[in-house]
């Protein structure tokens, strides 16, 4: 019998272990040293809130499933109805192809087939790389079509650095802007400085009670232009870092408090390549020409004192 998430493509190197699956190539387990570095989900279940999926060819929300693009009005399916939003791409939920599978890496392919809502063809690849600097995540896509086509991309890891809930975690999050959504669609309204407010994670600092599903960006980046947020547990030392190259100007951080089952048991640090509604605001949106490629890069290390 098959898993609901189909073929499972495990790969190890430097002690780390990673599990990625033929639907939405998704990463459903990642460890080092037999500690979890992510919340995932069994091979006998289906991703639940989105777990370890890639979100292409938008992340996030797109208002009412409606946006424009060179004088065509497009709809796409409502796939978060009760928000009346189109939520994170196309691909989540499709069976990739493997590519190359080896001891320590794995690659897989889909091709987006245009389509009533995004009349675009699309290659995508995503390469799962392991070694002993943790995992490293290269997602790309080429447009087929003969028209430029609108595209961002995102990934969905939830991180933990023990059995949680996260309150007595610290997070350190080099990021000077929130976006402010409404409540209800959590939709883009706004934005303003993290500085003075309980957003506020630029020096670590233990999450308590804060409730996150919040995107951040103006990232802080180091020389290479590369941005890392970091859980730490204080009590064990234990840590792990997210970070992501000059293509990610986003961070969304989710504690899932509106899901019981789940809520604040890990963190979910999606990296984004643009904001949530782009496809309607143009914000950070890549428009890919006939036959362009790009290509981006985020990872997962643990963290050891």
């Amino acid at each position: 019998m098959l898993p609901p998430s189909g073929e499972q493509f495990e790969i190890e190197a430097g002690g780390y272990r990673a599990v990625v699956t033929e639907s939405g190539a998704a990463l459903r387990a990642l460890s080092f040293r037999g500690r979890d570095l992510v919340d995932g989900f069994a091979e006998e279940e289906m991703s639940a809130g989105g777990r370890g999926q890639l979100l292409v060819p938008w992340p996030n929300r797109v208002r009412d499933g409606q946006f424009s693009f060179e004088g065509s009005d497009l709809q796409l399916p409502l796939t978060e109805p009760a928000r009346n939003n189109a939520s994170h791409g196309l691909a989540r939920w499709v069976a990739w192809s493997v590519e190359e599978h080896t001891g320590h890496s794995v690659s897989l392919q889909y091709r987006l087939m245009a389509q009533t809502g995004y009349p675009w063809t699309l290659d995508l690849h995503v390469a799962y790389d392991l070694s002993a600097d943790g995992l490293t995540v290269t997602q790309t896509a080429t447009n087929d079509s003969g028209r430029p086509a609108p595209y961002a991309s995102g990934a969905h890891p939830y991180l933990r650095v023990g059995e949680g809930p996260v309150d007595s975690w610290e997070l350190t999050l080099p990021a000077a802007t929130r976006l402010l959504v409404d409540d209800e669609r959590l939709l883009p309204v706004g934005r303003e400085p993290v500085e003075g407010t309980a957003y506020d994670f630029r020096v670590a600092r233990p999450l308590r009670g804060a409730v996150l599903n919040h995107c951040f960006t103006d990232l802080e980046r180091d020389p290479g232009g590369t941005t890392t947020a970091t859980l730490r547990d204080p009590a064990s030392g234990d840590g792990v870092s997210l970070w992501v190259d000059g293509h990610h100007p986003w961070l969304l951080l989710y504690t899932a408090d509106d899901v019981p089952a789940t809520a604040r048991r890990s963190m979910a640090i999606e990296p984004m390549t643009a904001p949530p509604d782009a496809l309607r605001s143009g914000e950070d949106l890549f428009v890919l020409a006939p036959e362009e490629t790009v290509s981006v890069v985020w990872g997962i290390r643990a963290l050891d004192d």
